[in-house]
């Protein structure tokens, strides 16, 4: 007997277009490790979530079939029902953490599963060293950059022990050597794992079977040396490494960091100097915690260094880790227009790959559309300084490449400066790199 399935799945979310799953249907063995594939608003959290129980229980909407897990029909039992069977690190860990230190926050679900007290703290310790963090068991969760953060809630599904341990783009914020040491331990252990994964790579040698899924119905279901033929002959971009384009002289100077210092409750930054051009597009790449974010709002004028000094020229934009937390408007071209005329807004949606959605509620659309329409939000403005924070996160490959490409042809009339720990990115679009120590 299967320890998940799904099974004449179709699911639409409340006042949505048209159904996120359609006619799903997916059987997972003990042990596999399923790798789930597919563009942004394919369905793949939705299906995450039909096996967390979330769906229909949380979100409501209109559930047609059946989902099954260890023997449990979803329909009856209740996601706290589920807890400690299953656990799940969604693509956001800013809208998954409850309380205000590390320690609390990975006890909190063993708490509320019944785990003994005096077993607590040791389960926490083992969690937190699994993925290497440790050294910030007594910091508070509001201290912490993006890929600690998502560390934090991985640490406290790992925790659990689970049977079935769901992960919806659990590295998309964690640095390579971070990524790598976490699905080293969560997908080698023997504990079955469905994962969503938009820099699937590193994934492919732990997975089992892969999954890919287009427009909320599976187009492909098999093993992986099966699945990566498939995907070379009809999604190269799942497995391509782009490469870099011809760099071009770079202009004039847009902004200069000379010799910044910066701390929160401790030193973040100490005597780092960074220069910007107009034309060229710029890497910022390290370790979680290394100060990539803190340094690029002071490059954008969003923080004030504390040592040094920092000069623009012009006006300067700046794209959050977490852009979706910002959105106000109730459509999607109005949320654009913010920072223009509705004309240009539309058009930078469709530079975006969004034509057809102007309408659309932002809230609406998946995790990797919303990424896409806050870019349109800021490239709009046209900016002398354009600082993009992770702008990858949760975007397929696809779209990535289109990315890189929308960013060459409109990079000769700015400096951009993109944090990210996508290396296969970071490759493609990036005329420079600059890498922050630990």
């Amino acid at each position: 007997m299967a320890l998940a399935a799904a099974t004449g799945l179709t699911f639409s979310y409340p006042d949505a277009d048209g159904p996120a799953l359609r006619d799903v249907s997916l059987e997972v063995e003990q042990g596999e490790v399923v790798l789930l594939l597919g563009p942004s608003g394919s369905g793949k959290s939705t299906l995450l979530r039909a096996f967390a129980g979330l769906v229909p229980w949380f979100h409501g909407g209109r559930f047609e079939g059946r989902v099954e897990v260890a023997g449990r029909d979803t329909r009856r039992a209740r996601p706290a029902e589920l807890a400690g069977t299953v656990a799940t690190v969604f693509q956001d860990p800013e809208e998954q953490v409850v309380l205000g230190r590390v320690t609390a926050e990975v006890a909190f679900g063993l708490e509320n599963i019944g785990t003994a007290p005096s077993a607590i703290l040791g389960s926490v310790a083992r969690a937190l060293d699994a993925v290497d963090i440790g050294a910030l068991a007594d910091r508070r969760v509001t201290e912490l950059s993006g890929g600690e953060l998502q560390r934090v809630c991985l640490a406290s599904a790992l925790a659990l022990e689970p049977r079935l341990l769901l992960l919806d783009e659990p590295t998309s914020q964690l640095d390579p050597a971070g990524a790598e040491q976490f699905l080293a331990h969560a997908l080698g252990g023997g504990t079955t794992v469905v994962i969503s994964e938009q820099r699937p790579a590193s994934v492919l040698a732990h997975a089992t079977r892969v999954v890919f899924m287009e427009a909320g119905r599976i187009l492909l279901d098999a093993p992986r040396e099966t699945a990566i033929r498939w995907l070379e002959a009809e999604r190269p971009a799942w497995l391509s490494q782009p490469s870099n384009r011809l760099l071009l002289a770079p202009g004039e100077t847009v902004c200069t960091v000379d010799d910044v210092s910066f701390a929160y409750d401790r030193p973040v930054l100490e005597h780092s100097s960074l220069e910007l051009r107009r034309g060229e597009i710029v890497a910022l790449t390290g370790p979680n915690g290394s100060g990539k974010t803190t340094l690029a709002k002071l490059a954008a004028g969003l923080l004030e260094p504390q040592h040094g000094s920092v000069a623009r020229l012009g006006r300067a934009t700046f794209l959050l880790q977490d852009p979706g937390r910002y959105l106000v408007r109730e459509r999607s071209d109005d949320e654009v227009a913010l920072g223009a005329d509705l004309s240009r807004a539309r058009r930078a949606l469709a530079d975006v790959g969004l034509a057809g959605y102007e309408g659309r509620h932002p809230r609406d659309l998946s995790s990797g559309e919303r990424e896409r329409l806050a870019l349109a939000t800021v490239l709009v403005t046209e900016p002398d300084l354009l600082v993009l924070d992770e702008p990858t996160r949760g975007v397929d490959p696809q779209r990535k490449a289109e990315l890189a490409e929308l960013l060459h042809v409109q990079s000769t009339g700015r400096a951009t400066l993109v944090v990210t720990h996508d290396r296969v990115f970071a490759k493609a679009v990036a005329d420079r790199e600059v890498a922050l120590a630990a």
